[in-house]
């Protein structure tokens, strides 16, 4: 009996760390370029978000295929089977069931259950990298609190202006580091940010975040991915128990388990020539 194409969301185990599982596959699809689109009913792999790119996806073996990508599809209200930026709505659209596409070069039998292997090495530097982003967002919110006037109506978990997500621009990671970049404009100004004398006073602030982030990687606090369901639509937070209190932010990737899984991490701060824009690469080094 011949499958339907899916029309709910796919079970996903990355949320607690899987690199490995087996599934049946629910579609095969043909793909630009000659390649296929496999979805399976779960998976452990983390595909790339079509909305918010952050994350690279995952790459390792479906099938003992090279699995080459590994993108985020839907299925719409009239059947229609989207990839990636091709979908015209947000994830968790009503009406839209969302996939996990795991990109082949040859199809796979629907039907048929197969052994899903994600490369782990490469799973555990993005999860590295992408737990040092968040630290590094509450350490910038932290040293940069008293540059606020008033307070702009937004804080983060640890109770301090959170710059980081009213001036976020881009935020991108790989396996060495995430590149954070914020913009200083006029509408940041307005909601009570100072940057008088930011870039006379860069070298103290970067100082002042790596100390933060030093502590917090001392203190081996465990982190965790927290999901309401196993749905790849399941609005998920990172949490982190540090030292200051409960940190939690909304987020859709993968994480380590415990800040002592890094022996070290550190950021570098850079400011544009103008003052519009701050840039941070921040760099896990992993046991």
């Amino acid at each position: 009996m011949p499958f339907p194409f899916p029309m709910t969301s796919t079970q996903v185990s990355f949320p607690a760390g899987a690199v490995e599982g087996r599934s049946t596959v629910l579609a095969s699809e043909p793909l630009p370029g000659g390649r296929y689109g496999v979805v399976t009913e779960a998976t452990p792999f983390h595909p790339l978000d079509h909305t918010w790119p952050d994350q690279p996806a995952d790459t390792g073996t479906l099938a003992s295929l090279p699995v080459l990508d590994c993108v985020t599809g839907a299925v719409g209200p009239e059947g229609e089977f989207l990839v990636g930026a091709d979908i015209p709505v947000r994830r968790g659209e009503e009406g839209w069931a969302w996939l996990v596409v795991h990109v082949v070069d040859t199809p796979v039998a629907v039907g048929s259950t197969v052994e899903l292997r994600v490369d782990a090495d490469s799973r555990a530097a993005l999860s590295a990298s992408h737990t040092g982003c968040h630290l590094l967002a509450l350490a910038l919110n932290a040293a940069l609190a008293p540059r606020w006037r008033k307070d702009p109506g937004r804080t983060d978990a640890l109770g301090h202006p959170d710059f980081d997500s009213l001036a976020m621009d881009s935020s991108r990671m790989d396996t060495q580091a995430s590149t954070d970049v914020y913009r200083i404009g006029k509408s940041l100004r307005k909601k009570g940010f100072t940057a008088d004398d930011l870039g006379t006073n860069l070298p103290a602030l970067t100082a002042t975040v790596n100390e933060r982030l030093a502590a917090w990687v001392a203190a081996d606090a465990p982190v965790r991915v927290e999901a309401p369901s196993p749905e790849l639509t399941a609005r998920r937070r990172w949490a982190c128990d540090l030292p200051e209190g409960h940190a939690s932010i909304f987020c859709g990737g993968t994480h380590l388990h415990h800040l002592g899984e890094l022996v070290a991490l550190t950021t570098e701060l850079r400011l544009s020539d103008d003052g519009s824009e701050l840039t941070a690469v921040t760099t896990p080094k992993r046991r």
